[in-house]
């Protein structure tokens, strides 16, 4: 995709914050009219610069306040291991998030489940998809001080 305008720029930060509004919302808080603004959307939609909207929903009001996130370690470092890993992690939906990490620690897991009973029902899930796994550590979040998914357009 070609470099952003700040128009572009605008919708982005609108659209992240309410993924709700409607194009002629946007097109009114940028200064276009609906048509060229709608095209803008969908211009950033088919470079995938805009990859999906969806709804944030509150994980404590559904019942599963806790937050772990897990580091792993493996020895294991060939394409084999690594897609059933990928698939492994797949597989078990409380695992929201996994990066590849540099240093120590190979991947860093975000884990969100109801209480510790139910994270070791993830761990056992965890250890018995992933062959392989070295060191498998978990700290769990004791507070949320920021959470948010708007990038800094």
């Amino acid at each position: 995709m070609a470099e952003l305008d700040p128009i572009d720029r605008q919708i982005l930060h609108l659209i992240q914050r309410d993924a709700s509004l409607s194009v002629q919302e946007i097109a009114d808080q940028v200064g276009l009219s609906a048509n060229p603004c709608w095209r803008r959307i969908k211009i950033m939609e088919a470079s995938g610069l805009i990859e999906r909207r969806v709804a944030l929903v509150n994980a404590a009001k559904l019942g599963l306040g806790v937050t772990v996130f897990v580091t792993i370690r493996t020895d294991k470092h060939n394409p084999e291991w690594l897609a059933s890993f990928a698939e492994g992690i797949a597989a078990i939906p409380e695992i929201l998030e996994c990066h590849r990490m540099s240093g120590d620690v190979d991947y860093l897991l975000k884990v969100v489940v109801a209480d510790i009973a139910h994270y070791d029902r993830v761990y056992q899930a965890l250890i018995a998809k992933v062959p392989g796994l070295s060191d498998v550590s978990s700290t769990f979040s004791m507070e949320r001080l920021k959470a948010g998914t708007a990038l800094p357009v």
